[in-house]
């Protein structure tokens, strides 16, 4: 007759799961954030019945690193107007609205956390989301129905972006942009003039390359391109949950004066 499991073996079985749950929260919180990535270049970039690149999965990064870092040396201070140099020098980090749990607009709502890319439909999608994990559980839509910007759009923190495919790029173009985030964590400046151009391209089975076409003649005297890299979590992977709402003191209570 086979001897029932000590107690203390129960319990392991039923509460393992959760404790890797835990440390792994803790891990993403406290430390690295987002999962372990994947680095596979033999597998081919997985496309859809419909021809796209399938860009589902959880992803890491893609938008973090200052404009100024990714540029040759003195180009973003050569590009910027007298009046925006004088604000970006004068910026303190911890100012950042992102830090106030604000979102952090279009480019950094792939810096930092994991996020996702979901295509809706997933044959012939209408709409792209960008979810991210951290900040204030930001959502991001992309247009993908052939629509055109509305004439006046209202400015808001993600924009209207309407994209399409050119052939397995993936290219959003987003203008109606409040001023009020910053473009990166070192406090780059825009007006509600920006546009930004998005080329998305899955290069290999786990990496996404995005480059970025800054156009804000409001801020500078010329458009200027940075770019990102994506990796691909660890299969299995999903977005936590991270909430940075709560009792937001955001404003003059959390010690920011309107510029």
């Amino acid at each position: 007759m086979r001897k029932p499991l000590p107690v203390i073996f129960l319990l392991m079985f039923v509460c393992l799961p959760h404790l890797l749950a835990a440390q792994d929260l803790m891990r993403r919180v406290g430390g690295a954030n987002g999962p372990p990535t994947v680095e596979n270049t033999t597998l081919p970039v997985p496309m859809l019945a419909d021809g796209t690149v399938d860009l589902s999965g959880v992803w890491i990064d893609g938008g973090a690193g200052k404009a100024a870092d990714l540029l040759p040396a003195g180009t973003l201070d050569s590009l910027m107007q007298p009046w925006a140099r004088e604000k970006y020098l004068a910026r303190d980090p911890a100012d950042d609205p992102y830090n106030w749990c604000m979102p952090g607009g279009p480019l950094r709502i792939t810096g930092g956390f994991a996020w996702r890319f979901v295509q809706h439909p997933t044959l012939n999608a209408t709409h792209i989301f960008m979810l991210q994990e951290g900040n204030a559980h930001s959502y991001r839509q992309i247009f993908m129905d052939g629509r055109q910007h509305p004439e006046d759009p209202r400015p808001t923190w993600y924009g209207h972006s309407i994209g399409h495919w050119e052939d397995d790029t993936l290219v959003i173009d987003t203008i109606g942009l409040n001023d009020i985030f910053w473009l990166d964590v070192g406090g780059t400046v825009h007006t509600e003039q920006l546009q930004l151009t998005e080329r998305w391209t899955r290069i290999d089975y786990s990496t996404l390359h995005r480059e970025v076409t800054i156009n804000d003649p409001g801020a500078y005297t010329a458009p200027f391109t940075v770019s990102y890299t994506a990796k691909l979590g660890e299969p299995g992977s999903e977005i936590l949950e991270y909430i940075c709402i709560e009792n937001n003191q955001y404003g003059v209570a959390g010690g920011i004066v309107p510029e």
